[in-house]
């Protein structure tokens, strides 16, 4: 691998790296003054709700928009939904989503 490569992928897991110390080291120096978490600003407790309606958002609009990938879409959704709804889980609904999504794309190509 050239050099530059080497350093993008450097980069790259520092600033992984940093965005999971950081937070933490700062929570951790929070937790143990004196104010305690009585002192927690209010936008880290909106922060992890609005990062999980960003992906989703995301994730639901296709990546090529035609009719067939937003009927895959809407029916992955549902299938997702009905399979959270039924077992209260969070990797089965996903991976039902996924399967059916697939299943519906995968049909509408042949």
């Amino acid at each position: 691998m050239s050099t530059a490569l080497w350093f993008a992928v450097v980069i790259c897991a520092l600033g992984t790296l940093l965005m999971r110390v950081v937070p933490f080291l700062w929570m951790q120096r929070r937790l143990n003054s004196e104010t305690g978490i009585n002192n927690m600003p209010q936008w880290l407790g909106i922060l992890g709700p609005l990062m999980i309606a960003a992906v989703l958002g995301v994730s639901i609009v296709p990546v090529n928009p035609s009719a067939i990938s937003w009927v895959a879409t809407a029916i992955g959704l549902s299938a997702t939904l009905l399979v959270w709804w039924r077992l209260r889980s969070l990797g089965w609904p996903v991976a039902a989503g996924v399967a059916v999504f697939g299943l519906v794309e995968l049909g509408a190509a042949l």
